[in-house]
């Protein structure tokens, strides 16, 4: 995998055409519907916000193209769908998280379809992949973010029903959502944890705004259950199967975080070799100092690094082998690397970069959150830690 602000994919003919397509749309018609109704990054979002966009995204075929082709996509692989990610990220383009159905999309739900019956199917999430109805996930509260096992969201059984009671925060496309798929503990255990759709306009449900993070989106709610039944038909999977689901999901997603997160890197770098280019300094351009350009050299060389160790991880994930110690590896060094790479592009940047409404201002508060988001750099270490020692022995 050679280097490159803007690969070609040459040895992937399919994804090469996908790709050449989606930076067309990106840079085309989406760029001008941004512009045509002032979307910034702290745009609220809202249901008329977001459907034409999935509406023209599924017209293009890509708003769900990682699904089977019984589900209407393509099946892709784990690596192509990166790809596809890592190009939505660094076009710089404030919706495109809602192109393959990111936010409240089919890409939302994840691997969880495979758990879903077929009364669910139909009634929940096939209207997601055909744009017609959005979900959240729900699974962190105020007090149980990287230890999950501490939610005191409880699910009591009642007849053919389960009556939810809790508070969750951070349900990422909350505000647009139909229903969210919540973890719960099961009353009167400890370690007992089941999964549950539930409607949004269920009684004994109130969907609050969430706190705004340091990024400045407004894509958080917080899910407030109080007394709320939901049917028996709506349980995923089985009862103990929540944190399996959950989890389970994370765990991939924390791998396909990564080429995101990357592809913001990627935009920061060109901003930043575009900014070195121009800026005019004591007569000549800052890319004529040596110290910008050793800069510029590290932050190249650490993108570079960081995709190439994802791409890696990707490609075992493609062959069937769940590369779990290399997930926290890669969620590490990107994370990291990413930071230091937007640090160095605000420094080139100066005053600019400090300015809001600045581009890179905005990356670098953004890139900062994933230090924290889907686990912290400190868990990935945990984790590796654990899983480095049970190999030893």
């Amino acid at each position: 995998m050679l280097f490159s602000l803007r690969p070609d994919y040459a040895h992937d003919p399919l994804l090469a055409d996908l790709v050449g397509k989606l930076r067309t749309y990106l840079d085309g018609e989406l760029a001008d519907y941004e512009r045509a109704h002032d979307v910034t990054p702290e745009t609220p979002i809202t249901r008329a916000l977001l459907e034409p966009v999935w509406r023209r995204s599924r017209e293009l075929g890509f708003y769900g193209i990682h699904l089977p082709t019984e589900l209407g996509g393509q099946g892709l692989t784990y690596t192509q769908l990166a790809a596809l990610k890592e190009e939505l990220a660094a076009s710089g383009r404030v919706l495109a998280h809602s192109v393959l159905g990111e936010m409240g999309g089919p890409l939302r739900v994840g691997d969880i379809l495979a758990a879903a019956t077929p009364h669910q199917l139909e009634r929940y999430f096939l209207p997601v992949v055909r744009g017609e109805r959005a979900c959240c996930f729900s699974l962190t509260e105020t007090d149980a973010g990287s230890d999950v096992r501490a939610m005191r969201t409880v699910a009591v059984r009642d007849g053919d029903a389960y009556r939810l009671t809790g508070h969750k925060v951070f349900s990422s496309a909350g505000p647009v959502a139909d229903f969210a798929i919540v973890i719960a503990r099961m009353d009167g255990t400890e370690k007992t944890f089941s999964a549950f759709l539930v409607d949004l306009d269920a009684p004994g449900c109130e969907v609050l705004d969430g706190a705004t993070p340091m990024s400045g989106e407004h894509i958080e709610s917080d899910i407030v259950l109080t007394d709320c039944r939901v049917p028996a038909a709506n349980l995923l999977g089985g009862e103990g199967d929540g944190l399996l689901l959950g989890l389970g999901r994370v765990n991939v997603n924390r791998l396909l975080h990564c080429p995101s997160v990357l592809g913001l890197a990627r935009r920061a770098l060109e901003l930043t070799l575009e900014r070195a280019r121009t800026r005019i300094v004591g007569g000549a351009p800052l890319a004529e100092l040596q110290s910008v350009q050793h800069k510029l050299a590290d932050m190249a060389t650490s993108y570079y690094a960081a995709r190439a160790m994802t791409y890696a991880a990707l490609a075992a994930l493609d062959t069937g082998t769940v590369p779990r110690l290399e997930a926290f590896m890669c969620k590490l060094n990107v994370a990291e690397a990413a930071f230091e790479i937007l640090d160095e592009a605000v420094q080139i940047h100066g005053k600019e970069g400090l300015t809001q409404g600045n581009e890179v201002e905005f990356l670098f508060r953004k890139v900062r959150m994933f230090r924290v988001l889907t686990g912290t750099s400190e868990i990935q270490k945990n984790g590796i830690a654990k899983l480095l020692l049970r190999q030893a022995t």
